[in-house]
C-alpha cells in the first residue's frame, strides 16, 4: 500500500503516448531522468475509458543501470502487472527509434529481456523461460500444472504473470465476461490469474481469446499468447513455433532454448499531455 513516504510526487503535467500491439492498447509514460510518477490512483484514473484515456495496461519507462531502460506495468484497475509482452514490444519499438538501433535490452520484474526489430519491421522480445512449477505460477497448493483440478482441464503457466489456459472446441463460443472473472478470482490462484481460451487450427496455428487479470476482455495479450503456446506444446498439440490469432490481430511465438520469443506488430497512435486539473483531482 502506498503512503506519503513512498508515493511518487506527481508533476503538474505528464506527457504520455498511446500505443497498441494487435489491439492490446497501452498508455506509456517516459519517466527517465526523474522519479517514478505512476501511482495506483493515477493508473486507475487513466484506465477509465470515459474519464481518462483508457488502456489495457500502463507502462512507465524508467532509467536502468544495467540495461537500456526499465519498465513497470500497471493494469487498468490500478493493480500492478508483473509482465506485459505487447507493451514491452511497443516501448522497445519507440526506444529503438530514439536510439537508432535494432536491438536493445530492458529490465522488468522478469529480469533482463532482449528485444529485436525484425527485417519486416515487427518487434520481437524474449519473454524469458516459462514458470511451470506450481509455486512459481503461483498456485495455492501443489498440483499438476498441466492438468489443473478445474472443470475443463486447463493448464497453468507463469510468464511473469499467472495464466490459466483452456483448450476448447471453439474459442469464439466462450463468453469471456462470465467465464473469465470466475477463473480469475478462483481460490487456486492467490494472485488472481489471466485466463486464455484457445482452439487448434493446425499444429502451428492457434485461435486464442483472453480475459486479463485486472483489465477484463482485451483484444490480445502478449504474455498470455506465450503461455498458451507453451501449454499447447507441452500438451502435444503444437510445435514450439506457433502463429496465434487473437481478437485484435496476429502474433507469433517461438519457444527457443533461451526463452519464449513473442513477435508481432506495434503502432504508435498519438501523444498527449495530462492536464494539471486532471492530476490535481487524483
Amino acid at each position: 500500500m502506498e503512503n506519503a513516504a513512498t508515493q511518487p510526487k506527481t508533476p503538474t503535467a505528464i506527457a504520455f503516448m498511446k500505443m497498441h500491439g494487435a489491439g492490446n492498447d497501452f498508455v506509456i509514460i517516459d519517466s527517465r531522468g526523474r522519479d517514478a510518477v505512476v501511482t495506483s490512483k493515477l493508473a486507475q484514473a487513466l484506465g477509465d475509458r470515459h474519464r481518462g484515456t483508457g488502456f489495457d495496461q500502463l507502462a512507465e519507462i524508467r532509467d536502468s543501470q544495467t540495461a537500456d531502460f526499465a519498465l513497470d506495468f500497471w493494469n487498468s484497475d490500478g493493480s500492478r502487472a508483473g509482465a506485459c509482452g505487447n507493451a514491452t514490444r511497443c516501448v522497445s519499438d519507440y526506444m529503438m527509434n530514439e536510439l537508432g538501433r535494432d536491438t536493445l535490452t530492458l529490465t522488468t520484474d522478469r529480469g533482463t529481456l532482449h528485444a529485436i526489430r525484425q527485417q519486416d519491421g515487427r518487434i520481437s522480445v524474449n519473454m524469458g523461460h516459462p514458470q511451470l512449477d506450481w509455486s512459481e505460477v503461483p498456485l495455492s497448493h501443489a498440483t499438476d500444472t498441466l492438468h489443473l483440478p478445474l472443470s475443463g482441464d486447463p493448464a497453468a503457466v507463469g510468464m511473469g504473470n499467472p495464466h490459466c489456459v483452456f483448450f476448447v472446441a471453439d474459442a469464439e463460443a466462450i463468453n469471456l465476461t462470465t467465464d473469465g472473472p470466475a477463473i480469475e478470482h478462483h481460490s487456486l490462484f492467490p494472485e488472481r490469474t489471466n485466463v486464455e481460451y484457445a482452439h487448434l487450427i493446425a499444429p502451428d496455428h492457434l485461435r486464442m481469446r483472453v480475459w486479463e487479470r485486472g483489465a477484463g476482455v482485451t483484444l490480445a495479450c502478449g504474455s498470455g499468447t506465450c503461455a498458451t503456446v507453451v501449454a499447447a506444446h507441452l500438451r502435444g498439440l503444437t510445435g514450439r513455433s506457433v502463429t496465434v490469432e487473437a481478437d485484435g490481430g496476429t502474433l507469433n511465438v517461438d519457444w527457443r532454448d533461451d526463452g519464449v520469443w513473442l513477435i508481432g506488430p506495434t503502432a504508435h497512435i498519438f501523444n498527449g499531455t495530462l492536464t494539471p486539473a486532471f492530476l490535481a483531482a487524483l
